[in-house]
C-alpha cells in the first residue's frame, strides 16, 4: 500500500473515531418520564365475572370465547418465555377469533418494539388508538415511537390530544411526556412550564423534577440542574435515570471520575438500563478502550435493538479493533448494516461499512459497494473521495495480483481525544429521551384485570410486557 494512502486512511479513520466518540459521549444522557408498557396479563380476551365461593357457578362461555381465552393465555406464556414469534402468532389468532381484543393488538406493538420493528409497532398502536382514542398506555407508547423517529410535532399533538380527554387533564404521565417532547423540539419555555404544572399539583413527582433538570441542562445551567436532580433523588433514590443524568452533568463540569461513578451506579440499580451502558461505552470509546466500549455497546444493542445510535457506536468500537483482528472489522461492517436497516443511507454507516469490510478479502465485495456509495454522498469531502478512490484501486490491484489485504495499522490510545466541556460535549444527543420506555426484556405478569380503572386516574403502568386484556368496548388504563 502506498504510504500516502496509508497515512490518509489513518487520518480519516481517526476523524471518524473521534466523531463517533463525540456523539456517543453525549448519547443517552436524558431519561424521561417512563413510558412503561402494560405488563403481561393472565386475563382472557373477554373478562368473566369474579364470583364469591358461595355463589352459584355461571354457565361456561361459548367454545369460541373459551378458545380465545386459551390462545391468549398461551400467547402470554410464550411472551414470558421470550418466544416472541410464538407469542405474536398467538395474539394474531386471538384477533381472528375476537377482533375486539384491543390489547392483543396492543401486545403486537410491544412485541414489535422488542424486536426493533418500529414501523410495525407504530401501526399496531395507531390501530388501537383509532378504536380507543383515550387509551393512555397506547398514547404513551405511540408517542415514544414518534420521538424515536424525531417526529416531535406528532408526539406533542398526540399528548395534547390525550390531555383533552375528559378526566385526563392532569394525567402526570401524559404531562411528563409532553414535557419531554417540548424539550426535544427545542421549546424550552413550554417544557419548563409543563414540568412546573405537574409539580404544582404533585410536588413529589420525581419524573417532573428529572425533566425540569434536563431543561436546565440544555440551557447550560448545570449547577441548577444538579440541584433539581438532588430533589428527584430524595424522592426516588432507586431511579437509574437520575444518576445517569448526574453523570452527564459531571461530564460537562469536567469531573469524569465522578461521572463514570454515576453511570456505573445507574446500571447497578437496573441492569437493563441501556442509557447507562451507552455512556460507559462512550467514555471507553473516547479513551480508545475499544474492547471495553464493545462490551458496553453490545449490552446496549441487546437491550435496545431498535436504537440506531447504539448500533453505530457498537460498530465503531468493533472497527477500532480490526487492526488486531480482521474479524472485528467484518463484525463492524455487519453492525453498520444494522444501522442502515434502521435508517437507510445513514452517512456514517454507509462510509463506516465500506472501510470496515475493506479489512479482509471476504469483505471486499461489500466494501466496494459501500465505498462507492460513500463517495457519492454529498457530505463526503473531496479529500475523503480521494482516499476512497485510492482504496478502491488498491482492492482492484490486489484482486488482480492475488495478494492478501495488508493488516490495518493499529491505533494507539489517545487521551487527547477525551473532551470535557470541549468538543466531546458540545451538544446533547437526545437518543435516550426518544427511546425511553422501550419494552424491557424481563416482563412480570400482572394479576388478572377485574374492572376498569376510574376515569381520570393516572395511567403510568408498571414496567413489563404486553397489556392486560380490556373489555371489548374500551381498553383499561391501569
Amino acid at each position: 500500500m502506498h504510504p500516502r494512502d496509508s497515512a490518509g486512511r489513518t487520518l480519516m479513520e481517526f476523524r471518524r473515531t473521534l466523531a463517533a466518540a463525540t456523539l456517543a459521549l453525549t448519547a443517552a444522557c436524558a431519561t424521561t418520564s417512563q413510558v412503561k408498557p402494560e405488563p403481561v396479563a393472565t386475563a382472557a380476551p373477554s373478562e368473566a365475572l369474579v364470583l364469591a365461593p358461595h355463589q352459584p357457578v355461571t354457565p361456561e362461555p361459548p367454545k369460541k370465547e373459551r378458545d380465545a381465552r386459551e390462545l391468549f393465555a398461551e400467547a402470554v406464556a410464550a411472551f414470558d418465555a421470550g418466544d416472541y414469534a410464538r407469542a405474536e402468532e398467538g395474539f394474531r389468532k386471538v384477533l381472528e377469533q375476537a377482533p375486539q381484543s384491543l390489547n392483543s393488538q396492543f401486545n403486537l406493538g410491544i412485541i414489535a418494539e422488542r424486536q426493533g420493528r418500529l414501523a410495525d409497532a407504530q401501526a399496531a398502536y395507531e390501530k388501537v388508538r383509532s378504536l380507543a382514542p383515550g387509551h393512555v398506555p397506547t398514547l404513551l407508547n405511540l408517542g415514544r415511537i414518534y420521538r424515536v423517529q424525531e417526529k416531535y410535532a406528532e408526539a406533542i399533538a398526540l399528548y395534547e390530544a390525550g390531555l383533552k380527554v375528559p378526566g385526563r387533564e392532569h394525567a402526570s404521565s401524559l404531562l411528563n411526556n409532553l414535557t419531554v417532547a417540548y424539550r426535544l423540539a427545542g421549546k424550552h419555555e413550554q417544557a419548563e412550564a409543563t414540568a412546573r404544572r405537574v409539580l404544582a399539583r404533585n410536588p413529589d413527582d420525581a419524573e417532573a423534577y428529572k425533566n425540569l433538570a434536563l431543561v436546565y441542562y440544555d440551557q447550560g445551567k448545570y449547577r441548577l440542574a444538579e440541584l433539581v436532580l438532588a430533589n428527584a433523588r430524595k424522592l426516588d433514590e432507586k431511579d437509574p435515570g437520575i444518576y445517569n443524568n448526574l453523570g452527564m452533568i459531571y461530564l460537562k463540569l469536567e469531573d469524569r471520575a465522578r461521572a463514570l461513578t454515576q453511570f456505573q451506579k445507574a446500571v447497578s440499580l437496573n441492569e437493563r438500563f441501556a442509557p447507562g451502558y451507552i455512556n460507559i461505552g462512550a467514555m471507553a470509546l473516547a479513551w480508545r478502550d475499544y474492547a471495553g466500549a464493545e462490551r458496553s455497546f453490545a449490552k446496549a444493542v441487546e437491550l435496545e435493538p431498535g436504537s440506531q445510535d447504539a448500533w453505530l457506536y457498537y460498530a465503531y468500537a468493533l472497527d477500532g479493533q480490526k487492526g488486531r483482528d480482521a474479524q472485528k472489522g467484518l463484525k463492524a461492517g455487519e453492525a453498520f448494516e444494522k444501522v442502515l436497516a434502521l435508517r437507510a443511507d445513514q452517512p456514517d454507516a454507509v462510509c463506516g461499512a465500506g472501510w470496515a469490510y475493506a479489512v479482509e478479502r471476504t469483505g471486499w465485495d461489500k466494501a466496494e459497494g459501500f465505498l462507492q456509495r460513500c463517495k457519492e454522498l454529498g457530505s463526503t469531502s473531496a479529500q475523503d473521495k480521494q482516499m476512497i478512490d485510492a482504496k478502491l484501486q488498491g482492492i482492484a490491484a490486489m484482486r488482480k495480483s492475488g495478494q492478501p489485504q495488508p493488516a490495518p495499522e493499529e491505533k494507539t490510545p489517545n487521551p487527547a481525544a477525551v473532551g470535557g466541556s470541549g468538543s466531546m460535549l458540545d451538544k446533547v444527543s437526545d437518543e435516550a429521551a426518544r427511546q425511553e420506555g422501550a419494552p424491557s426484556g424481563d416482563a412480570t405478569p400482572a394479576a388478572p384485570v377485574q374492572k376498569a380503572a376510574q376515569p381520570g386516574a393516572d395511567t403510568s403502568t408498571s414496567e413489563g410486557g404486553p397489556a392486560a386484556e380490556p373489555p371489548p368496548e374500551a381498553p383499561k388504563t391501569e
